[in-house]
């Protein structure tokens, strides 16, 4: 990664570094049920143990809006954070105030404490610098660790580097290497597969890749509006038919760009949006009235392969199809795990991001054989559509 100094360089023995990290992870019965976010910030809280550093952990957890709630307490995933690290994990009740203080100053070299989710102060979402200015005061470093909020300019992700000098984590530096690899600097051609429910959500996205990758293809809830505009009958699809003329203009940049569009020559329509719903695989203008698109057909995942067999770089998001309701999620798991296996072979980069890409993945099996999955949701789209994300300028020379 360039344009960032190195936080290898800048770590010594006592430091107190402030590591911004993402630990709103999924609860179950007051356990943590998926310990992704907190095994990708190991790396990090690692290296700073080794030189001697005294580590302090801020993340936001739900949505308290500046209340204290007692279910949103970052106390409960220590457990699994200590299990994680293998070390004792202190915690604090507070993310400022006389109560981190006094937890800060009876840290050790080469000790982790976590400090009480930062949204409990209504000053953490607005960037308050009166909230910056005392959250500093517990630190001589500050460590970005959380791509997954780097496009909120919050205190705890970019407040604090107007007062502490500021550097990327390991899992930030491997999350930015990726994504650069496959939209900065890629290695042509490049398809980028697009899906998800609705065009309105990711118009950005669709505009900035169409002047970038080489293939577009786009699934799920969106083609349906694509197809309307092109004059194909969607039944009752979920459909944006305020966005037609939005999708045409898509349509004719990409023409302009050179940038090929695949959309779904055949798919499968059902009359219900249920589990195992009767169903049937039609061609895009057969559709009836009374129908809805459920999946891509086999045909559209045929085309859709063959331009993964084509591709050197692929970038994912989103399901192809109503992948939460089998059996509506074949698509989405056929292309899937082709594009999985031709990454294994190594014929191709693959990298995906988002929720319900991540969850798709998750169901197929085959998230650890993409080059690299995201975890972020609303920064991985931003950074797809070209934005620049506050979270990372502030970490820039």
């Amino acid at each position: 990664m360039t344009g960032f100094h190195r936080l290898q360089e800048a770590v010594t023995a006592s430091k107190r570094v402030l590591v911004r990290v993402d630990f709103n992870v999924p609860m179950q019965d007051g356990v943590v049920s998926d310990d992704t976010r907190l095994r990708r910030a190991k790396p990090t809280i690692d290296l700073l143990r080794e030189a001697g550093a005294k580590v302090i952990l801020l993340s936001h957890f739900g949505r308290p809006n500046g209340q204290v709630i007692a279910n949103l307490s970052l106390n409960q995933i220590v457990p699994a954070l200590e299990n994680i690290l293998g070390c004792t994990v202190a915690f604090a009740n507070d993310c400022v105030g006389q109560i981190a203080e006094q937890a800060v100053r009876a840290m050790r070299d080469g000790d982790v404490l976590l400090l009480e989710n930062t949204r409990f102060h209504q000053g953490e979402t607005v960037n308050d610098p009166a909230l910056a200015s005392k959250m500093a005061a517990l630190g001589d470093i500050f460590v970005h660790d959380a791509f997954s909020v780097a496009h909120r300019a919050q205190v705890s992700s970019f407040g604090l580097a107007t007062h502490l000098p500021a550097f990327a984590g390991l899992a930030m530096e491997y999350e930015l290497d990726h994504l650069t690899q496959a939209l900065g600097t890629p290695t042509h051609p490049v398809l980028a597969v697009v899906g998800g429910a609705k065009v309105s959500t990711k118009m950005e996205l669709l505009k900035n890749l169409v002047s970038k990758v080489d293939i577009l293809c786009v699934g799920g809830g969106m083609a349906n509006t694509f197809l309307f505009a092109l004059g194909k009958p969607v039944g009752i699809s979920l459909c944006e038919r305020g966005f037609a003329d939005t999708a045409l203009e898509i349509l004719d940049n990409a023409k302009r760009s050179g940038c090929e569009i695949l959309l779904p020559k055949d798919v499968v329509a059902a009359t219900a949006f249920a589990a195992n719903a009767p169903h049937k695989v039609r061609l895009a203008e057969d559709v009836r009235d009374d129908e809805m698109i459920m999946d891509a057909g086999s045909d559209a995942v045929a085309a859709l392969m063959h331009a993964i067999a084509r591709a050197k770089t692929v970038i994912w998001n989103g399901p192809l199809g109503a992948f939460e309701l089998p059996p509506f999620d074949r698509a989405t798991i056929q292309a899937a795990s082709y594009c999985a296996q031709q990454t294994t072979a190594g014929k191709l980069i693959s990298v995906a991001g988002g929720g319900d890409t991540v969850a798709a993945l998750n169901l197929a099996g085959i998230a650890d054989q993409f080059t690299f999955v995201s975890t972020a949701g609303g920064a991985f789209l931003e950074w797809m559509e070209g934005k620049q994300l506050p979270g990372i300028l502030c970490l820039s020379k």
